[in-house]
C-alpha cells in the first residue's frame, strides 16, 4: 500500500540547538586569494565532551586553492579560556569575513556551513514552529525578526538556496559581494570556558 501524502502544515520542532553546533567548520574569504578557505578545529584533538568546546579548540584556517593557513589559539584568563563569541558575518576565530553571505530583505542573509544553511532553511519554510526544550541559548529563539517572519519566508528561502548554491563553489570570483568587511563584529562580551562545564 502506497503511503500518502502528508497534506498538513510543514511542522519545525526547535530541540534548542546552539549555535555552536554549526561552528565545527566555517567558510570564510581566503585573505590571501578571496577564494573559499575553511576554519576547522586543529587535528589531533582530543573528542569533544561538550559542543561549547569548539569555542575555544585550537583552529586552523586553511586554503585549497592557494595554501594560505593560519592557526589560532584561545586566549587564557583567571584559569580559564576565553570563548570566541558567534554571530556576525566575519568568524570568530579569524576575524575574516564569511564565505556563505548573500543580501536578502534589505540586510545580510548568513551562515558557517551547508549544514547551518540546511537547519535554517528547514525552521523558515515551516509554517508550524513549535518550542523544544526551552533552552535560553537556543539558536532559532534568537534569529533576528525579519528572518522569522512569514511575510519574508519566501525571499529568505529564496537567500539560503542562493547560500546553497555558494557552498559548492570556492573560486574567488564565486565570492558574494555582500562578503566584504564591514566591521560587523560579534557581540562584545567574551564568556570564559572552563574545562568541568556542563556546556
Amino acid at each position: 500500500m502506497a503511503r500518502e501524502e502528508s497534506t498538513g502544515p510543514a511542522r519545525h520542532l526547535d530541540r534548542g540547538e546552539w549555535l555552536p553546533r554549526f561552528a565545527g567548520r566555517v567558510l570564510v574569504v581566503c585573505p590571501r586569494c578571496g577564494g573559499r578557505a575553511d576554519v576547522v578545529p586543529r587535528p589531533g584533538l582530543p573528542p569533544l565532551t561538550y559542543v561549547s568546546e569548539l569555542l575555544v579548540r585550537p583552529r586552523r584556517l586553511v586554503c585549497p586553492g592557494c595554501g594560505a593557513s593560519a592557526g589560532w589559539q584561545a586566549d587564557g584568563r583567571g584559569g580559564g579560556l576565553v570563548a570566541a563569541q558567534l554571530g556576525g558575518t566575519e568568524d570568530p576565530f579569524f576575524r575574516r569575513p564569511l564565505w556563505l553571505q548573500t543580501r536578502c530583505a534589505s540586510r545580510v542573509l548568513w551562515a558557517y556551513n551547508e549544514e547551518h544553511v540546511e537547519a535554517l532553511a528547514a525552521y523558515v519554510a515551516a509554517t508550524l514552529r513549535e518550542g523544544g526544550t526551552g533552552r535560553t541559548r537556543a539558536m532559532f529563539p534568537r534569529l533576528p525578526r525579519w528572518m522569522k517572519e512569514s511575510g519574508h519566508r519566501a525571499e529568505v528561502l529564496a537567500g539560503l538556496e542562493r547560500l546553497r548554491a555558494l557552498s559548492a563553489r570556492s573560486a574567488p570570483a564565486d565570492r558574494s559581494d555582500a562578503a566584504h568587511e564591514r566591521g560587523d563584529r560579534p557581540r562584545p562580551y567574551r564568556a570564559r570556558y572552563y574545562r568541568d562545564s556542563p556546556y
